[in-house]
């Protein structure tokens, strides 16, 4: 499991979630959890969650699962409301932040 930690955005190798610096809000956001704010902690929190929830076969009684419920209770959430989150595909912000990064169509604009 890899997390890589950047100024602002943060990736998993193990998940497909992201989560991105979002300055207008003065915080975090983390893909499986939309229309949240967090403080950078706490987004590495939730991007560790999703990278441990990418493994299969996680659930009570796992030798993660205490670490599971920990991480989840930072973010408000139980460890099966985590679980069944974070294994959802990623929403909207994986679309607006690929979208930011697209160079205009040239075309388009003329």
């Amino acid at each position: 499991m890899t997390l890589t930690i950047g100024d602002t955005t943060m990736i998993s190798d193990q998940s497909a979630h992201t989560a991105r610096q979002a300055p207008s809000r003065n915080g975090w956001e983390v893909s499986w959890l939309p229309g949240q704010t967090l403080d950078r902690n706490t987004a590495i929190t939730a991007m560790t969650l999703a990278e441990a929830t990418a493994e299969t076969g996680l659930h009570e009684g796992h030798r993660l699962w205490p670490h599971i419920q920990n991480w989840a209770a930072e973010l408000g959430l139980t460890g099966p409301e985590a679980v069944a989150a974070a294994a959802e595909p990623p929403g909207d912000i994986n679309r607006e932040h690929e979208q930011a990064g697209r160079q205009p169509d040239r075309e388009a604009a003329d």
